[in-house]
C-alpha cells in the first residue's frame, strides 16, 4: 500500500520512493527511504496535507506526494536494538592535539596574518543564527521557523580579530532544493572557507547527520557542534562524545549555543583545525560487506574514472563521484566528461543498481543513513519522548486541530490588532502625544521669547515638529505589532498555520509555505520579498512576492491611525480590521488572476519540517523590537525629516524662491498638480493629497507628516469623510516604498519592479473608484 492509505497513528516500513526530480531527491534526504521507519500524526484540518513523523522528527508532505511512496505495514514501531557500545577508550582530542591522529601529522600552520574563514553550515531551524549572534556578539533574528537566514551574513569571532565567520542559510543537504540552499552550497564549493563549523541539533541528529555526510566529502577542515546538548541530557538522553568522534573523523563539541554553553572550545577547536587545515580522518563511509558493498564498488570505480576532471574543475573528488552516482546535473556538467566516460559512468551506475535493488539517488542516500544508524547506535542514547514533543503535541490538538485550528487562527489574529490598536499601543499612542505636545509648546514658547526669525520659526514647528512629531508618535503601535509577530514566529506557531493553511492557498496556486513571508509582511515588505528564497520553485517566488506587497505593513499604520482618530474614532479597531481583511482579500484576487494568467500550474509540494513549540527567548523577542524601533527612529530622522523639510520649503515658496501667502502658487502645487487629473474622478484631487502620495513612495510615514505640514489645521474641516475612506484604500493598496521596490528589483530585476509600481498604482486607484462611489451614494 501507499502511505496515503495509512491510517492515522499507524506505522510502517517504506519499501520504495516513487516520482522523480528535485522533490524525490528532496525527500530522500530528509530521510523518506528505503527501510525508515514512517508514522502518521495526523491530518491538517483541511484533510491535506500530512504530518508524519521520520526519524524522530515531525515532517508535512501532501497527499498525492504521499501516494507516492510505497510502504509495508507494522504493527508496532520496530525495538531499537542495543548494540555492544565502544569500551570507552576512544581518545578524544583535546585542543592542539587533533593532528597526532591525523594521516598527515601535525602540518605547518597557515601564515601569521592569515584571515581564517569559517562556514557556518546546518540544516534549517538548528541554531545557527543563535550561535552566529554568540561568535560573533552580532544581533541576527532568530525564529523558530525554517528560513529565517535567507542571505549570508558575516562577522569576526569575539577576541579572534583574524578570523570571519559566515552564517549561510539552513540546508538539509548538497543537492539544492531552493534558492538559499544555492547560496550555501556554493558558498562551500566556491568560495573555499578555511573551515565549516558544522552545526548539528542533537535532539534531532539521525536527519541533521545526512548533511554532516556530505560536508566530510568535501574534503574541507571541519569541527561538529552539537547543539541543544542541554536539551537532549534534561529529557534523559546521552551522547558519547568521543565515540562519535572516532567515527566521523572530525572534533565534536557539545553545546548550547541559547545558553552559551561550550563556546570557548568550539571556537578553539576551529580555529586549530583551521590554522593547521586538517581536514576530516574518513570520507567512506560505505559498508564493505553488506548490500552497500555494490555502492562502496561504485564510487570507488567513478573516482578513478572522474579523478582528473574532479582536479581541473577544483571540486572534491568523494564529493563529485557521489553527485556524479546521484545524476547531479550541475557538477556532471563542471567535470565536463566527454561521450565514452559518460558512457563508462552509466553502465558503473546501472550496475550498481542491479546489485543493490535500489536506484542511483536512494542507494547514496540508504548507505548514508546506514552508516548514520550505526554512529547513532554505538554513541547516542536517545529519550523515548522529549518533553517538548510532548508538550508540542498537547497544543497542535488544539491549535492545529480539525475544527479549531482557524478560528484559532482568526481569534489569535484579531487579538493582535485589538491589543495592538486600541489597548497596548493605542493607550502607549495617547501617552506619547501628550509627551510630542508639551515638547512642541515648550520649544514654540522658547523659540518666541528668543525672537527666533519667523520663517525659521514656522520650519521649526510647522514643518519639523508637525510632520516628524505626528509620525514619532505611531511608534508604539509599529512596536506592539512587532512584539506579537515574534511572538508567534519564536514559539513556532507560524510553522503550523503554513500546514493548516497550505490547501486553502493552494486554490490560490500557492503552498502553505508562502503564508510566511506574508505574515512577515504584515510587519514590514522587505524582509518579507528576501524571506521568499526559501521558497523551492522560481513561480511561487515571483508570485509571492507580487502578492506581499498587498500585505498591510506596519509603515503604513500611521495613515490609518490619522484618519482613524480624526475621521472614524468610534470605530478605530473595526475599520483597522477591516482594511487589513481588504488587503487580503485584494491579494487573494490577483492571486487568482495571476493563477490563471502569468503563472499557470500547480503550486510546489509541501515538504516542511514542523519545529516544537518553544518559550519565545526574552532577548531575541527584545532584540527584535529594538531593531525595529531603531530603524523606524532612523527612518523618522533621516528619510521623514528631510521629506519634512524639502516638503515644508517647496510649499513655502514659488519658482523665483519667493515666499508665497497662497500655498497654490508654490512650487509644490505646480508639480503635484500634474497629478490631479489623474485623482480627481476619485475625489482626491486636491494637490495637497497628491503631494503627500508621493512622499509616501519614499516612506509611507511621511504621509502624515506631509498632510500635518500642507494643510496645517484640523483636517476635519476640509476633508469629508467619504474622501478619508477613499483615501484610506488608496494608501492601503499603492505602491509600497522604495526600500521594498528596491528589495523586489534585486530578487526579480528592474522590468518586475517597475511593474509592480505601475500595478499596485492601478490596483489602487481601481479600488479607490470603488469606495469613493459607494461613499458618496451613502
Amino acid at each position: 500500500m501507499t502511505l496515503k492509505e495509512l491510517k492515522i497513528g499507524k506505522t510502517a516500513i517504506i519499501t520504495k520512493v516513487n516520482g522523480e526530480g528535485a522533490l524525490r531527491q528532496h525527500l530522500l534526504d530528509m530521510g523518506v527511504i528505503p527501510g525508515a521507519e514512517i508514522t502518521i500524526v495526523k491530518y491538517a484540518p483541511m484533510g491535506d496535507p500530512v504530518e508524519v513523523t521520520i526519524h524522530g522528527y515531525s515532517l508535512t508532505l501532501r497527499l498525492e506526494d504521499a501516494a507516492k511512496i510505497e510502504v509495508k505495514s507494522v504493527s508496532e514501531p520496530m525495538e531499537k536494538i542495543n548494540k555492544k557500545r565502544l569500551n570507552g577508550k576512544t581518545v578524544h582530542p583535546s585542543f592542539g592535539e587533533y593532528g597526532k591522529f591525523h594521516p598527515e601529522g601535525n602540518r605547518t600552520p597557515l601564515p601569521e596574518g592569515t584571515t581564517l574563514t569559517f562556514a557556518l553550515v546546518g540544516n534549517q531551524n538548528c541554531g545557527k543564527t543563535t550561535l552566529f549572534n554568540q561568535l560573533t556578539g552580532s544581533n541576527q533574528h532568530v525564529g523558530n521557523f525554517p528560513g529565517v537566514t535567507v542571505d549570508r551574513k558575516d562577522g569576526v569571532i569575539k577576541g579572534h580579530p583574524n578570523t570571519l565567520v559566515t552564517d549561510l542559510p539552513g540546508i538539509y543537504s548538497m543537492s539544492p532544493y531552493s534558492n538559499e540552499e544555492i547560496v550555501s552550497r556554493n558558498f562551500v564549493l566556491n568560495e573555499k572557507p578555511k573551515a565549516i563549523i558544522n552545526i548539528v541539533d542533537a535532539t534531532n541528529i539521525e536527519r541533521n547527520l545526512y548533511l554532516t555526510m556530505q560536508l566530510l566529502e568535501m574534503n574541507v577542515p571541519m569541527v561538529i557542534a552539537l547543539n541543544m546538548m542541554d536539551e537532549l541530557s534534561a529529557n534523559g538522553g546521552t551522547i558519547d562524545v568521543n565515540t562519535m568522534e572516532a567515527m566521523l573523523g572530525v572534533p565534536v563539541i557539545p553545546i548550547s549555543a541559547a545558553k552559551n554553553q561550550g563556546i570557548g572550545e568550539l571556537v578553539s577547536h576551529a580555529i586549530h583545525v583551521a590554522k593547521y587545515q586538517e581536514t576530516p580522518l574518513h570520507q567512506d563511509f560505505c559498508d564493505k560487506n553488506d548490500q552497500g558493498g555494490a555502492v562502496h564498488r561504485c564510487l570507488h570505480s567513478i573516482c578513478h574514472l572522474i579523478e582528473d576532471h574532479a582536479q581541473s574543475a577544483n571540486l572534491p573528488l568523494r564529493f563529485a563521484a557521489s553527485k556524479v552516482i546521484e545524476g547531479d546535473s550541475l557538477v556532471i556538467s563542471q567535470l565536463m566528461l566527454d561521450e565514452n566516460e559518460k558512457d563508462t559512468m552509466e553502465h558503473i551506475v546501472s550496475q550498481m543498481e542491479k546489485e543493490r535493488g535500489l536506484d542511483r539517488s536512494a542507494a547514496i542516500a540508504d548507505m548514508r543513513y546506514a552508516f548514520i544508524n550505526k554512529v547513532c547506535d554505538l554513541s547516542v542514547i536517545k529519550p523515548k519522548k522529549s518533553k517538548e514533543s510532548i508538550r508540542s503535541e498537547k497544543i497542535d490538538k488544539i491549535l492545529t486541530g480539525k475544527w479549531s485550528a482557524i478560528p484559532i487562527f482568526i481569534l489569535i489574529m484579531g487579538a493582535v490588532f485589538w491589543l495592538t490598536f486600541d489597548v497596548i499601543g493605542g493607550t502607549l499612542q495617547g501617552w506619547l502625544e501628550l509627551g510630542i505636545d508639551a515638547l512642541t509648546n515648550l520649544v514654540d514658547k522658547g523659540l518666541t521669547a528668543i525672537n527666533v526669525n519667523d520663517v525659521l520659526h514656522e520650519l521649526i514647528i510647522d514643518g519639523i515638529f508637525a510632520g516628524v512629531g505626528t509620525v514619532l508618535s505611531f511608534l508604539p503601535i509599529i512596536v506592539t505589532l512587532f512584539f506579537f509577530l515574534s511572538l508567534l514566529e519564536d514559539s513556532g506557531y507560524i510553522a503550523r498555520v503554513a500546514f493548516f493553511m497550505d490547501k486553502l492557498l493552494r486554490k490560490i496556486g500557492l503552498s502553505g509555505r508562502s503564508i510566511v513571508p506574508m505574515l512577515i509582511g504584515f510587519g514590514c515588505t522587505v524582509p518579507a520579498v528576501m524571506s521568499t528564497r526559501t521558497l523551492p520553485s522560481e513561480r511561487d517566488r515571483k508570485m509571492t512576492i507580487l502578492l506581499t506587497p498587498f500585505m498591510s505593513c506596519t509603515a503604513k499604520l500611521p495613515i490609518y491611525a490619522f484618519f482613524v482618530d480624526a475621521f472614524f474614532p468610534k470605530y478605530k479597531t473595526l475599520i483597522m480590521v477591516s482594511l487589513y481583511f481588504l488587503s487580503i482579500i485584494v491579494g487573494i484576487l490577483v492571486a487568482l488572476l495571476f493563477k490563471g494568467t502569468l503563472f499557470k500550474g500547480e503550486a510546489v509540494p509541501f515538504v516542511m519540517e514542523l519545529p516544537n513549540y518553544r518559550m519565545p527567548s526574552s532577548r531575541n523577542v527584545g532584540q527584535l523590537l529594538w531593531e525595529k524601533a531603531k530603524d523606524f527612529l532612523q527612518r523618522a530622522f533621516t528619510i521623514i525629516f528631510l521629506a519634512t523639510v524639502a516638503i515644508w520649503l517647496l510649499q513655502s515658496f514659488d519658482q523665483h524662491f519667493n515666499l508665497v501667502e497662497n500655498q497654490q502658487d508654490s512650487i509644490l502645487a505646480i508639480v503635484a498638480g500634474w497629478l490631479t487629473v489623474i485623482m480627481k474622478p476619485l475625489g482626491l484631487g486636491d494637490w495637497r493629497i497628491c503631494t503627500s502620495l508621493i512622499s509616501g513612495f519614499m516612506a509611507k510615514e511621511s504621509v502624515v507628516s506631509t498632510i500635518e505640514i500642507l494643510f496645517g489645521q484640523d483636517i476635519t474641516t476640509i476633508m469629508t469623510s467619504a474622501t478619508a475612506a477613499t483615501l484610506l484604500v488608496f494608501s492601503l493598496l499603492y505602491t509600497p516604498c522604495v526600500a521594498a521596490i528596491a528589495s523586489i528589483r534585486r530578487e526579480l530585476g528592474r522590468k518586475w519592479a517597475f511593474g509592480v509600481v505601475l500595478w499596485q498604482c492601478f490596483i489602487a486607484w481601481c479600488a479607490a473608484l470603488i469606495v469613493h462611489i459607494i461613499a458618496i451614494m451613502i
